[in-house]
Parts: C-alpha cells; sequence; structure tokens
C-alpha cells in the first residue's frame, strides 16, 4: 500500500462531514422473513472536505497538498473531528481508556484496539495510525515510559513491549489516532467567487484498508 505518513491539513479538515459505513446483504424470503449478512468485518469511512473550505488559501493548500499526493495514488491521515481519541469526546485521554489485552507471558507486541459498547453489543476496531506522541500505556494499572518499558510503532497501530507482560495483567492504553484515507477523486474542482474567498463543492475521500 502506497502510504504517505502525513495528516490532512486539520484545520481544513474541521468542518467537513462524514463517518462509518457499513455493506450489509439483505435476502427477504417468500414467507417475508430477512436474512441478513455482511462479508466486511469492519466498518468503512468517507468524508468530504470541500465543506470545510473558507478562503483562497485554504483552497491552495487543498489544491498542493491533492498534487502532492497525485490524486488517488497515495494514501494519507485523516483527523475525523467525531472521533479521534480513546476516550469520549468531552474528555482527555486516560491510560485507562481501552483495554489491549492481557498478558500471557509470551506476547510482547500487542495491536491498539478503541472499543464501542451498547447494550451488551460491542464493536472492536483495529487502529492502525495511532497519533505520535499521544500513547500512554500502563500495565495493572501501572503507568509506563515509552522509549523505557515500551515503543509504538505508529505506521502499524501497535505495542512493542521491551519485556512480554506477565499472564494475566491487564494492558490499558489511552491514545489519539488518525484515519488512513486516500482521495476518492482524481480531479478537483474549484470556484473562485471574489478576490479572497473561494469554494471547493466536493472533495470525497474515503478509508483504506493495511
Amino acid at each position: 500500500m502506497d502510504f504517505h505518513d502525513i495528516q490532512f491539513p486539520a484545520g481544513l479538515s474541521f468542518g467537513s462531514f462524514g463517518g462509518p459505513g457499513r455493506h450489509t446483504d439483505i435476502v427477504t424470503l417468500a414467507n417475508g422473513y430477512e436474512e441478513r449478512n455482511t462479508a466486511w468485518a469492519h466498518s468503512r469511512r468517507r468524508y468530504d472536505a470541500g465543506v470545510g473550505m473558507r478562503s483562497l488559501d485554504d483552497i491552495a493548500i487543498l489544491l498542493a497538498f491533492f498534487e502532492a499526493r497525485r490524486g488517488q495514488l497515495y494514501a494519507f491521515r485523516w483527523k475525523d473531528w467525531a472521533d479521534f481519541k480513546s476516550s469520549k469526546p468531552s474528555n482527555d485521554t486516560d491510560v485507562r481508556d481501552q483495554t489491549v489485552g492481557l498478558g500471557d507471558g509470551v506476547t510482547k507486541t500487542w495491536p491498539l484496539s478503541k472499543s464501542y459498547r451498547s447494550g451488551l453489543a460491542r464493536y472492536t476496531r483495529p487502529i492502525k495510525k495511532p497519533v505520535l506522541g499521544s500513547v500512554q500505556v500502563a500495565l495493572g494499572g501501572d503507568l509506563l515510559q515509552e522509549g523505557l518499558h515500551f515503543e509504538v510503532d505508529f505506521a502499524h497501530g501497535r505495542i512493542l513491549f521491551d519485556h512480554a507482560p506477565t499472564e494475566g495483567t491487564e494492558i490499558t492504553a489511552g491514545f489519539e489516532f488518525d484515519v488512513p484515507v486516500r482521495f476518492d477523486t482524481d480531479e478537483i474542482q474549484t470556484s473562485v467567487e471574489n478576490f479572497q474567498a473561494g469554494t471547493v463543492p466536493h472533495v470525497p475521500v474515503i478509508e483504506v484498508r493495511l
């Protein structure tokens, strides 16, 4: 996967709209009942950055970013302002936000994830692009120090411990993260309304699997 490890300008993504999508196959039987199934284990997010454009300078920044990515060719990081951290939007991240797993005394590498709960149902989302400097990790509630007790693989969303956590020890983490996306178009159309402002009606981006 061709990926540029750079974030789409956060000031331009603020004000965009979008979110997760699913793909569900529904078959209605002769008796009126339904059979529902999906081949997707995880949702796929789509966004539109066009509504975030505010000035000609914004458009210039967008065009430079688009050209540097060669349109759809290279993927990049995207900040989803509605869902970009391990905690609730109104809270600061905390090392107890997400349970990564339970140590087994053998495994040193653990993938980051975020859980979404509603009632008794839960969905666990893989986090592939944590934000540099944002990851906090604890073992059994004891805060660890990055660079001393663990490292973070920011390219793949993994925690790398210097020693495997002992069996039964709870591994928790708090972090911010980006969504890996690409442009979902090979062209951008702009309109200059006056010497200070312009519009970009549609700038679609779509999540990519890594």
